[in-house]
């Protein structure tokens, strides 16, 4: 709104619902980390409509607490209106500061943005070279109605080849295979949520590595945020996160000369602030990071993007509006808000860092990750190393948004959190002007 009284107005309203959806809070003390989910819990009874009063604080109290919370003040934009999501927040990348957030530790299903845990806890265990020839066993206990890239049983696949189908389709069927190789599904479970407390992201609990509905599987808008901005400090992360078309191994047949041929076959990332859609555009510095969407969890999404040189991350879950494509376009207005609000508004809590942040004694270029996922960032490098226009496996420059600057990335520092709290993430956007 451009007229002055109109901005008072509007301010004094979001306050007073603030206030109001604040009310609903219990007066006994808030735990730290809400009450575990009941295994029992019907997978298909939809989430309730209502947040719970006893929710977490890690990251600030006021994070704790129902409804919306952000510091308005002279200079600071009004919050979009119509922003639907059950539960949302806005976060800065690099300093943590969260700058507005509405029930931001409701536990909700994720649907495939728990994929982003998935990624950070399994991706550096295996070079992306290492190939795997899928069984039946490995694409077994898949939920009904999967978002599939197209694996086939008998076929030899890449880990680069799987973790396109993780990244861009979403692929059930590549996360139980990758699974599969790390010695099943339960022994990745334990290791996710294992990472999720090391994390301190105490909404979370995993019970499919895939994000597909089951009992008690839940997580945060604010545990996702960590996950993404742990797996963005991970080279592999970064790239198959922001591309966004790629080619994928066919299955293998006869063409009509009798010729044994394995043709591959285009996937685009489902990420639509990435890839862009009929009704809505590619977002101006937008790299990554990951949608979902089941009948529990409805529409989830977690971006990450950049412009003059302020990174940000917005986390949306479940938008109540049934319009196509509504996550992204109400991500978009909170990412908008952000880079207009940044530097101006006060946070109302932060993101905290993972728990052995503080013991860790890593040191700029020590931060080398197993299966070529690691940086290799030398301490004394200042040059920035681009990333090829094309990606291993046909992948198309475009939708590789990658540029490292050295001597920015320091992967849990223990120094850089006790001192000031922050944790740099390299210069990784593709400046778009598709969009102002």
């Amino acid at each position: 709104m451009s007229a002055p009284q109109k901005k008072t107005a509007g301010r004094s309203l979001l306050v007073t619902s603030a206030a109001a959806l604040s009310s609903l809070a219990l007066t006994a003390p808030v735990a730290l980390a809400a009450p575990s989910p009941s295994p029992s819990a019907s997978p298909s009874a939809s989430p309730s409509a209502t947040p719970p009063a006893n929710m977490s604080t890690v990251g600030g109290s006021r994070l704790g607490q129902a409804g919306t919370q952000v510091n308005l003040a002279s200079g600071v934009p009004v919050l979009p209106k119509d922003i639907t999501a059950r539960s949302w927040i806005v976060t800065d990348a690099e300093s943590g500061d969260v700058l507005a957030a509405h029930n931001a530790h409701w536990r909700l299903p994720p649907a495939s943005t728990m994929k982003m845990l998935f990624a950070d806890t399994v991706l550096p265990k295996f070079a992306k070279t290492e190939k795997h020839k899928v069984v039946p066993s490995d694409l077994a206990g898949m939920g009904a109605g999967s978002s599939l890239v197209g694996i086939k049983e008998g076929e030899t696949y890449t880990v680069h080849d799987l973790w396109l189908g993780v990244f861009l389709r979403s692929g059930n069927d590549a996360v139980h295979v990758l699974s599969a190789m790390n010695k099943g599904v339960a022994k990745t479970v334990t290791e996710m949520n294992e990472h999720a407390e090391e994390l301190q992201a105490l909404d979370t609990h995993v019970v499919s590595p895939d994000g597909y509905d089951a009992p008690g599987q839940v997580s945060s808008a604010y545990d996702l945020t960590l996950f993404a901005r742990s797996g963005l400090q991970k080279k592999d992360f970064r790239e198959y996160c922001s591309t966004v078309t790629a080619k994928f191994p066919g299955e293998t047949k006869k063409d009509k000369k009798g010729k044994t041929v394995r043709k591959p076959f285009e996937i685009q990332n489902t990420n639509r602030l990435l890839s862009g859609d009929y009704d809505i555009s590619q977002y101006q510095g937008i790299a990554g990071v990951k949608n979902g969407n089941t009948t529990n969890a409805g529409a989830t999404f977690t971006g990450v993007a950049e412009r003059n040189g302020r990174v940000l991350l917005v986390t949306v879950m479940h938008p109540s509006k049934e319009e196509h494509n509504e996550v992204y376009k109400e991500t978009a207005k909170l990412f908008d808000w952000g880079f207009k609000a940044a530097g101006k508004v006060q946070p109302v809590g932060e993101l905290v860092p993972p728990k052995g942040a503080a013991q860790s004694s890593a040191q700029p270029g020590d931060a080398g990750e197993a299966g070529g996922s690691g940086d290799s960032a030398g301490s004394g490098t200042s040059a920035k190393h681009v990333a090829s226009a094309t990606a291993d496996g046909g992948s198309r420059g475009m939708g590789t948004a990658i540029a490292i600057t050295g001597g920015l990335l320091v992967l849990l520092a223990g120094a850089a959190f006790l001192v000031n709290r922050r944790w740099p993430l390299p210069d990784l956007v593709r400046r778009r002007s598709s969009r102002p």
